[in-house]
């Protein structure tokens, strides 16, 4: 069943989350900046490395709340690998237009 993004006020995000949903690398990698900071539950990560394996396995199943102008998200998220649990997304869009860091996690919200 396909997941509600009109509560996705912020068109870069709600791009994000779309090519996330569909799995599409073709769509998600142009929207972050080269240099784009990534962490994952407060670990800085490797972006391209982690979101090739994950794009086409990891989608949220919800989106229950937005916040901060539409570019902090929370919901429920499922994942081919850890299976079933709550997330939050939070986007920083940088001065050329293209997201800058993005932040992911598990958490009770």
């Amino acid at each position: 069943m396909p997941v509600d993004l009109s509560k996705l006020s912020n068109a870069k995000v709600k791009a994000a989350i779309n090519a996330l949903q569909k799995g599409d690398e073709k769509a998600w990698f142009p929207l972050f900046a080269t240099d784009v900071k990534f962490y994952d539950d407060g670990n800085q990560l490797q972006f391209n490395n982690f979101f090739k394996k994950a794009l086409g396995h990891e989608r949220f199943t919800s989106i229950d709340k937005v916040e901060n102008n539409g570019l902090d998200l929370y919901g429920n998220f499922h994942s081919d690998q850890w299976g079933d649990f709550k997330t939050y997304f939070k986007f920083q869009i940088g001065k050329d237009g293209k997201i800058s860091r993005l932040d992911i996690g598990q958490g009770t919200f």
